[in-house]
């Protein structure tokens, strides 16, 4: 049996304007997907995923290859959850052939955990399409390296987001600390120190397609609106400045946060509990707070070195959990 696991992330700057060529600084965070992977004696594909959470509700579900839970509710997620795992499992046996590996389309079963809840901007997807591909590569005889890894994770999540996917989360959670991610331009960023992040969490998950539709048309439509997509990759390029200082300005870090989440409203993509949830972070004393990831609903995230963020969220209605998330150096692991 071989295991891997891999980070979830938050957007410290520049969702949803990565799309059209700005950059964006995603930080991954120590909330982790782990994949389990062991060869099977057909050619058969199981997987087993214990605790899939959507918008308050949760789904169980192993089966053959091809097979689809039943569930009285939108299958949206669930659906977009199988074609990860369906492309990771393909990805990792094209590894193995071109690796000369002895029996690359042998049958897999697949175990996922996560801590990240799906749809919920924490880049779910990309953490367990990471760990499932490095483990199953290795399950199935080959290795890959990290630049590769990432790049292979992308190419699923394109697929499966019909070509709207950015490298942020899959090259975030594969590399681990905080990257700049620009078009094909993906990097770490060298020296930047622990950032203390308080993440809010509403219990939903908004529809990532429909959001950068949603702002694909403002932004085709409005000269204002890409103005607005621009002035978000200025405020990451300020962003960024700031991060390779010898210190970490948390203030002007915090008011960078406060901007970009006012232009994320601005283009429509931001929520009642979202803007809840930021306004009792700032009020409270934290930095700077914004949505993280496509919006709609889902997570806020907070720059506060103190309680009193963390605090103030527990008692906001409509925030379901906050919690403390501690910049993730590592990246893809390898092992329980």
């Amino acid at each position: 049996m071989t295991v891997a696991s891999a980070p979830g992330k938050v957007y410290l700057f520049g969702e949803h304007a990565v799309v059209y060529g700005e950059p964006a600084v995603p930080c991954a965070i120590e909330r982790r997907a782990r994949v389990t992977v062991e060869r099977r004696d057909d050619d058969r594909v199981r997987v087993d995923a214990d605790a899939l959470t959507l918008s308050g509700f949760t789904v169980a579900w192993g089966g053959d290859a091809g097979e689809t839970p039943e569930l009285d509710v939108p299958t949206t997620l669930v659906e977009a959850a199988m074609g990860y795992i369906d492309g990771a499992v393909a990805q990792a046996r094209d590894v193995a052939r071109e690796a000369g590996a002895t029996d690359p389309d042998a049958g897999l079963n697949i175990g996922i955990e996560s801590e990240i809840p799906l749809g919920a901007g924490l880049g779910s997807s990309a953490a367990v399409v990471v760990a499932a591909i490095d483990a199953a590569s290795r399950e199935l005889g080959a290795d890959l390296p990290r630049e590769a890894l990432a790049d292979r994770a992308y190419r699923v999540e394109h697929e499966v987001q019909d070509g709207q996917a950015s490298r942020a989360d899959t090259f975030c959670s594969t590399m681990g600390g905080a990257v700049r991610v620009q078009g094909d331009d993906c990097r770490r960023l060298a020296g930047v120190g622990n950032l203390p992040f308080v993440v809010g969490y509403d219990g939903s998950a908004g529809d990532t397609g429909e959001l950068v539709a949603g702002v694909r048309a403002l932004r085709e439509d409005h000269d204002f609106a890409a103005d607005t997509v621009a002035a978000i990759g200025d405020i990451v390029r300020e962003g960024e400045t700031l991060l390779r200082g010898q210190e970490t300005p948390l203030g002007e870090l915090g008011e960078l946060m406060d901007f970009n989440h006012g232009l994320l409203s601005a283009l429509g993509v931001s929520a009642r509990s979202l803007d809840a949830m930021v306004w009792a972070a700032r009020e409270s004393g934290a930095h700077g707070a914004k949505l993280t990831g496509a919006g709609g609903g889902g997570c806020i995230v907070a720059l506060d070195d103190s309680a009193g963020a963390r605090t103030a969220l527990d008692y906001t209605p409509g925030c379901e959990e906050a919690f403390r998330a501690e910049l993730d150096t590592d990246g893809v692991r390898r092992g329980p």
